[in-house]
């Protein structure tokens, strides 16, 4: 079964005209980037609670003068991407993995704002060298855990950080007995492009689980996969819900959205370099499912391309295969009102946030360059062009 999210098709034409664009590129416009920032940093003003990009889904630092404008700080999933908020973004640093090693602690505490461990074995470990550091007069991050809050209302497996048996957080069993001193930050993360009411029943079951730690800690992670910038998503609700955890609790709020920044801002422009008369004719790209847009095949979703429609909608149905010899890179079945020619652009939708961020080389199929549009002036700047030495020294 192929996935289709409903926000696909919301994005909009591009603004600027894909014929000039040298392919395959990432193309995100400033524009739309802004009206999402503008709408989180709405909802940072009117809930009271804190913004943070999370780099796992948008890591594209050329546009970070302007996301920075709007929102707290960044949440990092290990050190690399810390290192890119402490040195790019300049405001919090939130960090949070699966588990740390010694010699990545030590890189860590001296840039992060606040420190989230997946048990408490990681934290008794790495207690002792956040009180030294404090004890020493040095910086250190405020420590937290992060708890599965057991309540799952994600449909893809693969994306369900609450599916029986996942790694990700503790459990409240696990929890009885357990020292938790010096704890001072609860982190939950539960959704994947989901509503506010998603997020109204995980934190029930967030406080049906954990209320010793709720009340012991200052802050509350609620992770990602708020889909804030979505236009049916109920932003109303979601303020209520957070000002009243607030009301109730008295503690600091913090969400993490990455997919809600970069949502519907981004596309990914491609072009026919040949047809193969197969069962179904097969445009050949110059891009990859597997190398440029990896959900396609991971989740699996068909991501919408302008101007086409579904397999038979329109008179000329075409399969849109990649570059790599994978036999299965296809990016799905299309439908267009005229045939596909070799030399045709294609504009892929919402490819701004988990594309990037997973590319590979695979194949040595040459990465999309990155190129940033300005509707205020019409600009079109190129921030990366990758070539054969970034292949070469990717693996010596």
């Amino acid at each position: 079964m192929i996935f289709t999210p409903p926000h696909v098709y919301e994005q909009q034409p591009p603004a600027f005209d894909p014929s000039v664009i040298d392919t395959p590129a990432y193309v995100v416009d400033l524009g739309l980037l802004e009206t999402n920032l503008r709408k989180l940093g709405d909802v940072q003003e009117r809930s009271g609670a804190n913004v943070l990009l999370a780099l796992k889904g948008y890591a594209l630092h050329a546009s970070f003068p302007l996301v920075r404008q709007y929102l707290k700080g960044c949440c990092a999933s290990g050190l690399q991407e810390a290192l890119l908020a402490h040195e790019e973004f300049g405001r919090e640093v939130h960090v949070y993995a699966p588990a740390f090693k010694d010699a990545e602690m030590a890189a860590i505490l001296p840039i992060a704002d606040h420190i989230s461990f997946n048990s408490p074995a990681q934290w008794q470990r790495y207690r002792p060298l956040i009180h030294a550091a404090r004890a020493a007069g040095r910086r250190a991050p405020s420590p937290g855990l992060r708890v599965n809050p057991e309540h799952s209302e994600v449909e893809v497996s693969l994306y369900d950080p609450c599916s029986p048996g996942c790694r990700l957080g503790t459990r409240a069993q696990a929890l009885e007995d357990k020292d938790l001193e010096g704890l001072e930050g609860l982190h939950f993360h539960a959704l994947c492009e989901q509503d506010a009411d998603v997020l109204e029943r995980t934190l029930a079951a967030v406080e049906q689980r954990f209320p010793r730690l709720l009340e012991q800690v200052r802050w509350v992670n609620m992770g990602g996969g708020h889909h804030i910038t979505r236009k049916d998503y109920d932003t109303e609700r979601l303020i209520r819900l957070l000002r009243n955890f607030r009301e109730r609790w008295g503690k600091e709020v913090y969400l993490e959205p990455g997919e809600a920044v970069a949502l519907n801002t981004g596309y990914l422009v491609a072009t026919v370099l040949d047809l193969v008369p197969t069962d179904i004719p097969t445009a050949i790209l110059d891009t990859s499912a597997t190398a440029h847009m990896p959900d396609t095949l991971e989740m699996p979703y068909r991501p919408h391309v302008i101007g086409s429609g579904k397999p038979g909608e329109f008179a000329h149905t075409f399969r849109l295969g990649g570059l790599t010899c994978l036999a299965g890179d296809v990016i799905g079945e299309y439908s267009f009102p005229e045939p596909l020619q070799p030399g045709q652009r294609l504009v892929f939708t919402d490819m701004a946030h988990y594309t990037m961020v997973k590319t590979t080389t695979f194949n040595g199929v040459p990465h999309p360059d990155i190129d940033l549009f300005d509707p205020s002036s019409g600009e079109m700047r190129v921030v990366r062009r990758f070539g054969y030495e970034d292949f070469r020294n990717r693996l010596s």
